[in-house]
């Protein structure tokens, strides 16, 4: 079965905020300004996710809220710490609870790991800055066998291009 996967980093965190930590970040200016853009580019290519899971982080967490504007019945997601900081075999681990009938699910999370992900599962490089999508197309008869495999990028999303 054919399997689509969106892998996306937040979009632009403030620094300098009241924030405790780098987890509880929140978006900045720019930020709220790309993360509809790129909910409206996703609805506009038929590439609206079945489901949504993401960091923890409150960035991770706005930048959902603002996208999920963009959609006729948006997912709710699914919040993990695995995902903070997590890379592919967060992804894996995470992905071993998808059922086998999503067709397209939208991980949302952070780099470095995000770009490692993307670079095993495809076998190319990508640069990754904030709020860029990366949209794979594979196949597999699960997530689980799906992720083993080898990815194929259809896209790739960067606001600023938008």
């Amino acid at each position: 079965m054919e399997r689509r996967l969106i892998v996306m980093r937040h979009a632009k965190s403030a620094w300098g905020t009241d924030a405790t930590s780098d987890h509880e970040r929140p978006l900045n200016g720019r930020g709220r300004h790309d993360a509809p853009l790129i909910g409206q580019e996703l609805a506009e290519l038929e590439w609206e996710p079945d489901a949504v899971w993401a960091s923890d982080s409150t960035r991770t967490r706005e930048t959902w809220e603002l996208m999920s504007e963009a959609f006729a019945d948006p997912p709710e997601v699914t919040l993990t710490r695995e995902l903070y900081l997590g890379d592919l075999d967060a992804i894996r681990d995470v992905a071993a609870g998808w059922s086998p009938e999503l067709h397209t699910v939208l991980v949302l999370g952070h780099n470095p790991g995000w770009e490692q992900a993307v670079g095993e599962l495809t076998g190319r490089p990508v640069s990754m800055t904030t709020g860029n999508a990366v949209l794979l197309e594979g196949h597999g008869d699960d997530w689980t066998d799906a992720l083993l495999g080898r990815w194929r990028i259809a896209g790739i999303l960067r606001p600023r291009e938008l």
